[in-house]
């Protein structure tokens, strides 16, 4: 097998195991809304979320060996496509043709992005200097967006996918460096760059957590469209890898970029309300309602009229 098809085998699982912890941590924030950290600590649910991200992560970390961040992060789109429908499922509503268009839109245009992407296994790592600066840059672009204000669920998502993205490129130079026969297992570089990635991914899932309290498709595409674009500039940037089609290619991204927001504005503007209840949603007895109770809630809702 090769390392390209290795690569994106391994994406397509991360991406399924971070799909299904999208869709269990938006229902904990929905159900738990203002719930502050040491109850999340407490509730089982939460840890399979978390336990599930891991189970992501590992699965990124190992693609990440084998095929540089301009082809692994993009394929993370694959997450909306599992997630957006799942979710709909599980909360009893169908998905609304908005919601699809905007899934849509998103993953076209992340594979434009997927499409300018090029470059064999990753064999370059960040400096610890370089890696700090950018730990740096990091940190003020959370802090911007976490700060209070409008809007804090698509804020925080961005800061999600913002730390996401870079604990994925820190993470790509933890694993060469770590399997460069050349220097030690645990290099400085390594471990310092190691704890770096686990406060950023920490950091990244607590901000997904508190994003996904107003729905899950809106928050999961600006994460999705982040993730990848905070990756790519530390790779175009710092490592070397570069998009391949000269002038033409640079104008694919930037028309992928362009169909991947509208995407998520679709999205943005499908969200349901937090506490709308869903068209399929049953009565607060359990059960389903009985055909005098709906006949019923229509004379009410005729009467209102």
């Amino acid at each position: 097998m090769s390392a390209a098809l290795a690569a994106v085998l391994l994406s397509l699982l991360s991406a399924l195991a971070y799909a299904t912890a999208a869709v269990a941590q938006e229902r904990l924030a929905s159900r738990s809304a203002g719930a502050g950290l040491p109850r999340l600590l407490r509730d089982r649910a939460w840890w399979w979320s978390v336990l599930l991200n891991a189970a992501g992560a590992l699965l990124h970390v190992v693609a990440l060996r084998y095929g540089p961040l301009t082809v692994v992060q993009p394929l993370g789109a694959l997450t909306l496509v599992a997630a957006v429908p799942l979710g709909a499922r599980i909360a009893g509503r169908r998905v609304s043709a908005v919601e699809w268009r905007g899934t849509g839109l998103t993953l076209l245009g992340l594979g434009a992005l997927l499409l300018t992407a090029s470059g064999p296994a990753p064999d370059d790592v960040l400096s610890v200097p370089e890696a700090l600066g950018v730990a740096a840059a990091t940190t003020a672009l959370i802090c911007a967006f976490a700060w209070p204000g409008a809007r804090p669920g698509l804020r925080h998502a961005t800061a999600s996918g913002v730390a996401s993205g870079v604990a994925s490129a820190l993470t790509q130079t933890v694993t060469v460096a770590a399997t460069d026969r050349s220097g030690p297992l645990l290099g400085a570089q390594v471990v310092g760059v190691a704890l770096l990635v686990a406060a950023f991914a920490t950091v990244g899932l607590l901000l997904a957590q508190t994003a996904y309290r107003g729905g899950l498709g809106a928050p999961l595409a600006v994460v999705t469209l982040a993730n990848p674009v905070a990756a790519a500039v530390i790779g175009v940037s710092l490592l070397g890898e570069r998009l391949r089609g000269g002038p033409v290619g640079v104008l694919l991204a930037l028309t992928g970029a362009a169909l991947a927001s509208w995407g998520v504005v679709l999205l943005s503007r499908a969200a349901p309300e937090p506490g709308r209840a869903a068209p399929t949603q049953v009565v607060a007895s359990g059960g389903p309602p009985l055909p005098g109770q709906r006949r019923r809630s229509t004379h009410r809702r005729l009467t209102r009229l």
